[in-house]
């Protein structure tokens, strides 16, 4: 979270700079499923892979710690992405490995990861307030790599101790980049609602970008208190939503869910132009608490709806296809277009206009929404526990 609010003020980079920083998330995503599929799904067992990619990811991460310049920086955060974006599919595996259940059980254990993300964020603002304006012009955010450090150095070391979980793939069989990819499952595209769903999704991503890579910039520039504390309301707000999220695609439809999801994107972007850390404090606390709608309503019922459309056969290639085409590829041109937009609005003084840079996703999320309505035909789509 605090990221684009380190490079802008630590490291003086500009919006191109912060997005080319954050899109190393992108091509640890298009990256990742090689490292899964050619290497750990093959000759290691995945609980060592995790332990050396975290443990490398500590040396990584001090690294970014020592950096004094955005040149400096960058390689580092890029080698951490690309070898960190793995880690989230070799734990998911290690975990359905112990489960009996893992459609029940396995919801359990991922809400950890979101506290996890809540209690940094506490640990940030409200324990060694690195994110209030004088630790800021003391450059203290640069701690926050410390800390992280020395976290995946513990997470490295932990996972050591984890049940073992041997590859699964057969060494002998031929290597499909096709498979990898998820590239089996372009198929799926013949179908007319789910490649408008496809295109849907990979659009949305743009304004996704913009909250992750200028949400805390945004409130820290505007002298909000404990900026990086209060965005952890968008993460209890995720747990709640995903909560609610069975009974609303029920009563509601899959084609209504995704319209509610992509309206809470130009509700929360137009909350963020109009408010301000003083009287309308109310309306960035409101846009941050969209969050769950944001993106349970969206990102889940997608994975849920594509589920449904793969069938046995695909399931896996399917959901590797649309995390390729949004975390990847979607993500990337974001991240590229919210540099842009923040640079193309950036006053003499280094502060932003930051009422026209959140109306640009604004009307970007309403348009997609308004072309995902009209040209989705509804379908009844059974929630899948």
């Amino acid at each position: 979270m605090t990221l684009g609010t380190f490079l802008g003020d630590n490291l003086k980079a500009s919006g191109s700079e912060i997005a080319v920083a954050f899109s190393t998330q992108s091509w640890g995503a298009i990256i990742a499923p090689f490292i899964i599929g050619l290497i750990a799904d093959r000759y290691f067992n995945a609980e060592r892979i995790l332990a050396v990619l975290h443990l490398a990811g500590a040396v990584l991460m001090y690294q970014m710690y020592a950096a004094v310049d955005f040149s400096g920086f960058y390689p580092y955060v890029l080698s951490y992405m690309i070898i960190y974006m793995p880690t989230l599919a070799l734990v998911n595996s290690i975990a359905f490995n112990q489960m009996k259940d893992p459609a029940k059980e396995f919801s359990l254990v991922r809400v950890f990861g979101t506290i996890g993300w809540i209690v940094a964020g506490l640990i940030i603002s409200y324990v060694f307030v690195w994110d209030s304006p004088e630790a800021r012009g003391l450059g203290m955010l640069k701690n926050t790599f410390l800390m992280v450090s020395i976290a995946s150095a513990i997470l490295g070391l932990f996972s050591l101790t984890l049940p073992k979980t041997p590859p699964t793939a057969d060494r002998t069989e031929k290597v499909n980049i096709s498979t990898i990819l998820g590239l089996d499952a372009l198929n799926l595209l013949k179908d007319r609602n789910f490649l408008i769903f496809f295109i849907s999704s990979i659009l949305i991503c743009i304004p996704l970008a913009f909250y992750y890579q200028n949400a805390n910039p945004f409130l820290s520039e505007i002298d909000m208190n404990n900026p990086t504390g209060k965005m952890t309301i968008g993460q209890a707000s995720e747990v709640l939503f995903m909560l609610l999220l069975p009974f609303f695609f029920k009563r509601f439809g899959f084609k209504m869910t995704i319209v509610v999801g992509m309206l809470a994107w130009t509700i929360r972007y137009v909350l963020f132009a109009y408010g301000n850390a003083g009287d309308l404090a109310f309306m960035l606390i409101l846009g941050i608490a969209l969050h769950g709608i944001c993106y349970d309503f969206f990102f889940v019922s997608g994975q849920i709806y594509t589920d449904s459309k793969a069938g046995e056969k695909f399931k896996s290639a399917a959901q590797g296809l649309i995390t390729l085409a949004t975390y990847g590829f979607g993500m990337l041109i974001g991240f590229w277009v919210a540099g842009k937009i923040s640079d193309m609005y950036l006053n003499p003084d280094n502060s932003h206009i930051w009422t026209n840079i959140w109306l640009f996703p604004a009307s970007f999320a309403f348009g997609v929404m308004v072309i995902f309505a009209l040209f989705f035909k509804n379908e009844v789509i059974a929630y899948k526990k």
